[in-house]
């Protein structure tokens, strides 16, 4: 019986091994929110599910401890601080939910996640502040104030904290941009007793263009900072004080970045003109590096080589080479 050169064609192709298709980046929860001794961070995986368009509507849905996956959907445009409650998910419908005005706030609260979200334009406070909390998720957001750096340095303050003995959190494939302080850990050099033993925070896949310092800046905890993107971090990137530890591997630096990472305790005066003209004196902190990192122009400054030298959790880092684009590709909204 003769073949047809459709049915030969076929029957060609259905005998052969056809390339697989090649997977996109891994965007499931890794790290210090995933693995700790408390438990997974699912939010509000084992509730309710609810969209909301209004800021009075998601004002009531993030209230309380019952679980809840709450979906934005829309601009927000908060006349005062958010207070989310424990066991909840926040998450921009599609490209993504804006916040304005007002940021959020999470105090004395565990099991909370937060995706998908622009938080622009926050004055007077943080865009997120994480205190005293446990298993916090903070995942492909975009965070900026616009007019950097002519706005200067105490126009706007951070735009994710984590302060006050918070715990066991992933900050991940976020977009922060056009700011001049981004990422604070612990925000006292006098709250040893309170910060020392917690702060444990795994920051991966985060792209940081044209930011100032704080990148993130830590005291007193354990930083896994790992196959981040920093293109003009004009002052000093990654900074590890007052005893704080830091474990510093695969990441990319590029364009006007000045210190990629630094373990010097001054607290740069860039960091607050205003406030402190000459900088702040702190005890120095400790730096490990593990996978090669790619600082580009930046120097480095290790005073103090600690003991944090291998991350208590399985991960999988990015090749050097593959890190920008990876990043820039997937980092931000409308990316999950």
């Amino acid at each position: 019986m003769k073949l047809s050169i459709f049915a030969l064609s076929t029957s060609v192709i259905g005998g052969l091994a056809l390339p697989k298709k090649p997977k996109g980046p891994d965007f499931s929860l890794a790290g210090y929110a995933k693995d700790n001794p408390v438990g997974t961070t699912t939010g509000g995986a084992s509730g309710e599910t609810v969209t909301v368009t209004t800021p009075s509507a998601l004002t009531s849905a993030v209230a309380g401890t019952t679980p809840r996956t709450i979906y934005l959907s829309g601009t927000f445009n908060l006349t005062s601080r958010l207070s989310i409650g424990s066991n909840k998910s926040l998450i921009g419908k599609g490209a993504g939910a804006n916040i304005l005005s007002n940021g959020f706030n999470i105090k004395s609260q565990s099991n909370v996640i937060i995706r998908n979200l622009g938080i622009r334009g926050i004055t007077g406070n943080d865009g997120i502040t994480i205190q005293n909390s446990t298993r916090v998720w903070i995942d492909h957001n975009e965070f900026e104030s616009g007019n950097f750096p002519a706005a200067g340095p105490d126009e706007y303050d951070g735009q994710c904290d984590i302060i006050r003995a918070s715990d066991w959190i992933t900050v991940s494939w976020n977009y922060f941009h056009d700011h001049w302080k981004s990422s604070l850990i612990g925000n006292s050099d006098a709250l040893r007793d309170v910060d020392q033993g917690h702060l444990h925070v795994t920051y991966h896949h985060n792209y940081w263009r044209n930011e100032g310092t704080r990148g993130p800046a830590g005291r007193f905890g354990h930083q896994h900072i790992y196959n981040n993107l920093y293109e003009d971090f004009l002052y000093q990137a990654i900074h590890s004080r007052s005893d704080n530890q830091v474990l510093v591997e695969g990441n990319v630096f590029r364009g006007k970045t000045a210190e990629a990472l630094s373990t010097y305790g001054l607290v740069i005066p860039e960091d607050s003109p205003n406030t402190s003209p000459d900088g702040d004196y702190e005890l120095d902190g400790f730096a490990n590096l593990g996978s090669k990192n790619d600082w580009g122009s930046a120097t480095i400054n290790i005073t103090q080589v600690g003991n944090f030298t291998k991350a208590p959790y399985k991960y999988k880092l990015t090749a050097l080479k593959e890190v920008a684009a990876n990043v820039k590709a997937g980092a931000g909204l409308g990316k999950i």
